[in-house]
C-alpha cells in the first residue's frame, strides 16, 4: 500500500490540474510559451500518474477498473466485480 502522502500529493496534482486546464489551453492556443511556464509545474496533465483507487500502486494499473492488477484479482476472485469470472477452458 503507498503512503498516504504520496496519495495526497497525486490527489492535489489533479485538482492542479483541473483548476488550470482552461487557462493552459488558452495559452497553448496563444502561443504565450512564457505565461505557460510561469504557471505551476503540477497543474501539467503530463505530471499524473494512474494510481490505484484502492491502495494507491501506482505500477499494474488498469484503466477500465481503476485498480491496480493485485487488488483487481483479489476483488474478482471474492466476487466484488460484478461480471467478472475467472477463466477457465
Amino acid at each position: 500500500m503507498a503512503k498516504e502522502s504520496m496519495k495526497a500529493r497525486e490527489r492535489k496534482r489533479e485538482a492542479m490540474v483541473a483548476k488550470y486546464a482552461d487557462k493552459r489551453q488558452a495559452l497553448k492556443d496563444a502561443g504565450d510559451w512564457e505565461a505557460l511556464q510561469k504557471l505551476p509545474a503540477n497543474s501539467s496533465k503530463v505530471r499524473l500518474h494512474n494510481r490505484c483507487n484502492l491502495t494507491g500502486r501506482p505500477r499494474g494499473y488498469m484503466r477500465q477498473f481503476g485498480l491496480s492488477r493485485v487488488t483487481f484479482r483479489e476483488m474478482a476472485l471474492s466476487g466484488k466485480i460484478p461480471g467478472i469470472k475467472k477463466a477457465s477452458w
